[in-house]
């Protein structure tokens, strides 16, 4: 039997609670001491996953195997694994020296053994004069190391961290994620690490695994993940971008903001539609002169610290935002300007709003769960299987869910340049894509309602 090259290996998993699914066919392979971080809004699944390695829940669908050993219904205590919790779950009636040796006491190690065990994990962590302290005198900081401490004792082939800086301040995370990234490299032992902070993700991984709604989106190097994002939601949650409606014109030529641009990319094919992503970063911004692309007013000026953070109003209708370490103030006149490498061209995931329906009669039609009107059809009778095809821009949001045919929430909003691309979650389960220049917040309640003469259908 071939050895396999991954320490962790997770196959077609996936976790229901009830009628939800929280993890949908997650398939990850885990090289023997990298660094991977898994990274995604509230609610997309990555501590979830991250339970099913522990082996503190279980899988509904699939295996998950470590060191070649299939231990998808292990016992978490039997598993070659330790945990550091957001909360750190230490022992308060114990000192820190008990609280790192009690995994060793389980064992029932020799007190020598534990003793030179627990003086090398606190050295490891920067904590040699605290063993006798009480846990609870301790600053947040000083606690996380205790709980990183008390993980690595264990030695462990793996080591799980459930966003264990994200109760400590701006610089205490960032100082303890240099140290954690010099631990990673001193034990040589694998990192899976949970996270929704996109800036610690790319500042400690080697790989990160982005993921949404129960999907990984991009599997990737924190370059690959930043430089060249596989769809608009990577390109979004991922630092920030701004993202166009575009469309190839052809082989290294691509057109958007109402220009037609040199870039890089091919193979997309002629005249498609496409998205179009460009950092702030990328764009150089200067005083209005032949060599811009485009012209525009600045409308917003921002100092950031290390750059300056502008918005500026092109000429053609679109809101671009600019990095840039000169400021250009409110209301200047700019010339802007993007080289073509620094252009990157992503296949649209859809381009309109598709769903299987069904005829109910000449003027009515059955999709998403409810009855929509719509106009007489040549040659589809009642009771036909369709394909109900309806424009992002025709898609109405209402404020009163009652105003609806159906209701749903907002669950996701991309801003487009000059317009808000909405994924709207509907109550009968299935997404449901907006295009709108009205301001909607997440988890809005809507109602949503199609005019009949927005509403094309095709026999299946």
């Amino acid at each position: 039997m071939q050895k396999s090259n991954y320490i962790i290996e997770v196959q077609n998993v996936s976790k229901h609670f009830g009628d939800k699914i929280a993890l949908d066919n997650i398939n990850l392979n885990v090289k023997k001491g990298e660094f991977v971080t898994i990274l995604g809004p509230s609610g997309c699944g990555k501590t979830t996953l991250l339970r099913l390695i522990a082996g503190f829940q279980t899988t509904s669908e699939g295996q998950i195997k470590i060191s070649g050993n299939e231990i998808t219904q292990t016992p978490p205590h039997l598993r070659p694994v330790n945990t550091v919790f957001q909360k750190y779950a230490l022992f308060p009636h114990l000192n820190v020296f008990d609280n790192i040796a009690f995994g060793l006491k389980l064992k029932k190690t020799p007190e020598p053994v534990i003793e030179k065990k627990v003086k090398s994990a606190l050295k490891m962590v920067g904590m040699t004069d605290y063993e006798y302290r009480d846990v609870d005198s301790l600053s947040g900081g000083q606690q996380q190391r205790v709980a990183i401490a008390r993980a690595i004792v264990n030695e462990p082939e793996v080591l799980l961290l459930d966003e264990p800086l994200a109760a400590l301040d701006l610089k205490m995370r960032k100082d303890m994620q240099m140290e954690l990234k010099e631990m990673h490299q001193k034990l040589g032992i694998t990192f899976v690490y949970v996270t929704h902070d996109q800036e610690e993700a790319l500042t400690l991984s080697d790989t990160i695994v982005v993921m949404s709604e129960g999907r990984i989106q991009q599997i990737g190097t924190p370059m690959d993940i930043y430089n060249e994002p596989i769809n608009s939601f990577v390109a979004d949650f991922i630092g920030e971008s701004n993202i166009l409606n575009g469309t190839m014109v052809k082989d290294e030529k691509v057109a958007f903001a109402g220009h037609e641009f040199d870039c890089v990319d091919k193979g997309f094919g002629e005249n498609v539609p496409v998205d179009v992503v460009i950092r702030p970063e990328d764009i150089y911004i200067f005083d209005p002169q032949d060599a811009a692309q485009l012209n525009g007013v600045v409308t917003s000026c921002i100092f950031k610290g290390v750059h300056f953070e502008m918005l500026v109003q092109t000429d053609q209708g679109y809101e671009l935002m600019v990095q840039d370490y000169h400021s250009f103030e409110a209301g200047r006149r700019v010339g802007l300007l993007v080289k073509p490498f620094d252009i990157h061209v992503m296949k649209k995931e859809r381009t309109c709003n598709t769903f299987e329906g069904e005829m109910i009669d000449a003027n009515h039609v059955e999709f998403l769960g409810e009855k929509f009107e719509c106009l007489p059809q040549d040659g589809i009778e009642s009771g036909d299987k369709v394909n109900v095809e309806v424009d992002f821009k025709n898609v109405i949001l209402q404020d009163n869910e009652e105003d609806g045919v159906l209701s749903g929430d907002v669950n996701f909003i991309l801003y487009k340049g000059n317009h808000y691309h909405l994924t709207v979650g509907t109550d009968y389960g299935e997404d449901i894509y907006v295009d709108t220049n009205d301001v909607w917040d997440n988890g809005d309640c809507v109602g949503i309602t199609i005019s009949p003469e927005h509403i094309r259908i095709n026999k299946l």
